[in-house]
């Protein structure tokens, strides 16, 4: 954020502070929500596309109708056809897109699975340009109702908290989403501390701050505290693998740990050195997650 333009927000929510914290908090809540143009790409993005263009090509695709739009689902057949191959599901994170998934569908492949891919709500080629918990964990929910059940769902920064979610079915208008395995790269555990880190960058009051994160609430029929992912993973009993780096500079690695210990179904693998990004195509974390993920297709196969 341009710091002319965060000196114009944050003066705007210290007036809607004093004179409307419910309107200021909803309006901090929508800006959040805010995706960026999808057109409006990158030159990294554009290189990333383009080394994708091979993979995607191959991509039978799929308009999965929900409330406000629809989402684009991507389906990867299995390197080597099998009518019965079990699907797994890989949903990208915040600003980012199918096509920047595509070590994980390719390592998904050759393991013999059926692969969905998602364009979350508001990015890649998915209506909208807003992006929620609800409208999220409504797409995983068509995709299962289309291409599931799931024996593994991956998913990468606020991907992985949407993997989490729909499999707890913390959003109340839709049931849980069934699988045998989830593995979170790099996910924030707690998204208060995301709202708050939110309304400290624009400057958002204690009563706008609670308008904000009272939209969580509306939308999706929990307070903001339930989405939590060491007290969900200390429930739901999932196998989970947490694979995340220490020097993650977007979501702190302290928050892997507290999920880590959430019981004995759950596993941490330390990404040492790959930061935010660069841990969904590592070779060897791409070697653990697919050990992780086939321990239960090897037993189907057997």
């Amino acid at each position: 954020m341009a710091a002319f333009m965060k000196k114009i927000i944050n003066a705007a929510f210290l007036v809607g502070e004093k004179l409307a914290p419910g309107i200021s908090g909803k309006s901090a809540f929508w800006l959040f929500a805010r995706t960026k143009n999808p057109n409006h790409l990158s030159a990294g993005e554009i290189r990333a596309n383009e080394r994708a263009g091979e993979l995607m090509a191959e991509a039978r695709r799929h308009h999965l109708v929900t409330k406000r739009g629809w989402v684009l689902a991507y389906e990867f057949k299995p390197v080597i056809y099998n009518p019965s191959a079990p699907a797994m599901l890989i949903v990208h994170g915040w600003r980012s897109r199918t096509e920047h998934m595509t070590s994980l569908i390719r390592m998904s492949r050759d393991l013999g699975f059926r692969v969905i891919s998602l364009d979350l709500p508001g990015h890649g080629k998915s209506s909208g340009r807003q992006i929620n918990m609800a409208n999220a964990v409504e797409a995983v929910k068509q995709a299962e109702t289309w291409f599931g059940p799931f024996q593994a769902m991956i998913g990468h920064s606020f991907g992985g908290v949407v993997v989490l979610n729909a499999a707890y079915g913390s959003v109340r208008q839709f049931e849980p989403v069934e699988t045998s395995r989830m593995v979170l790269i790099s996910s924030p555990n707690r998204m208060k501390r995301v709202f708050r880190w939110f309304g400290s960058v624009v400057g958002l009051g204690p009563k706008s701050q609670r308008a904000m994160e009272k939209e969580v609430e509306r939308l999706t029929g929990n307070p903001v505290e339930v989405f939590c992912g060491d007290e969900q993973l200390k429930s739901l009993k999932v196998p989970t693998l947490i694979a995340h780096a220490p020097d993650d500079r977007q979501v702190e690695f302290a928050g892997a740990e507290a999920m880590a210990v959430a019981g004995g179904h759950v596993r941490l693998l330390r990404a040492d050195g790959l930061g935010h990004s660069r841990i969904i195509s590592d070779a060897r974390v791409l070697a653990e997650i697919a050990g992780f993920v086939n321990l239960e297709w090897q037993k189907l196969a057997a």
